[in-house]
C-alpha cells in the first residue's frame, strides 16, 4: 500500500554523438554511444526503487535503446507522442551555429522554422500527462530533453516556455508528484545523475 502520491518519473536517453555536441536533435534517428549505452545500463539499479504501472517510451533509437538497457524492454509502450521536439531547418545545428545568423536566438522565445512549435509540444505532452494521471499509479517514461522539460513545465501548470527553467543531462532522473491531497503538482525531484558517479 503506498503512503505518498503517484509519481511520474521521467528518463532523458543516454549519450549519443549529437548531444554530446550539443546539436539538436529531433527526428534523426541516432543510436546511442558506448558511454550512452553504459548509462542506460547504470539506470536500472535506481529506477528498481519504484513499481512502475506504464512503461513509456519515445520510439527513437536512444530512448527505446536507453529503456531497454535498463530492464523495461519487455513492458515498454512506445509512443509518439514522446517524440522529441521537431527542430525543422535548425535540426543537427548547435545553439551557437544558428545564432551566427540570429543574434540571440533561443529556441524557447523565437522557435524553429519549418518545425513544430511549442504549443504543438505542449499539445503532445498534455496527453501524456493526462494518460498518466488517469493511472493513479506510478509511471515510468523514457524521452528527450527538449520534450520532457516542456512536460514538466505543463504538469506544473506553466506555459511551454517554462521548460526554459529546467536543465536536463543526459540519462538523469526526475520526479513529478502532486502534494495537498493530490491537488498541487511539484516537483519531487530533478536532473539526478548521482547512479553515474560510480
Amino acid at each position: 500500500m503506498k503512503t505518498r502520491a503517484p509519481q511520474v518519473v521521467l528518463v532523458r536517453h543516454g549519450e549519443t554523438e549529437w548531444s554530446r555536441s550539443s546539436q539538436h536533435t529531433g527526428r534523426t534517428d541516432l543510436p546511442l554511444l558506448e558511454t550512452g549505452r553504459k548509462m542506460g545500463e547504470q539506470l536500472g539499479a535506481p529506477l528498481r526503487s519504484w513499481s512502475f504501472a506504464a512503461v513509456w517510451s519515445s520510439p527513437l533509437t536512444r530512448a527505446l535503446e536507453t529503456c531497454v538497457l535498463a530492464g523495461y524492454g519487455d513492458v515498454v509502450q512506445k509512443r509518439d507522442d514522446l517524440m522529441e521536439f521537431d527542430y525543422g531547418d535548425y535540426e543537427g545545428r548547435t545553439g551557437a551555429d544558428i545564432r551566427t545568423t540570429r543574434p540571440g536566438w533561443t529556441l524557447w522565445r523565437d522557435g524553429v522554422p519549418n518545425g513544430e512549435t511549442l504549443e504543438q509540444v505542449a499539445a503532445r505532452v498534455d496527453g501524456v500527462i493526462a494518460d498518466a494521471r488517469a493511472l493513479n499509479d506510478d509511471v515510468l517514461l523514457f524521452a528527450h530533453g527538449h520534450v520532457l522539460r516542456i512536460l514538466a513545465a505543463r504538469w506544473l501548470g506553466l506555459p511551454p516556455d517554462g521548460g526554459r527553467l529546467f536543465h536536463l543531462d543526459t540519462a538523469s532522473i526526475s520526479v513529478l508528484s502532486t502534494e495537498a491531497g493530490g491537488a498541487q503538482p511539484v516537483l519531487a525531484s530533478w536532473n539526478d545523475t548521482m547512479h553515474l558517479k560510480g
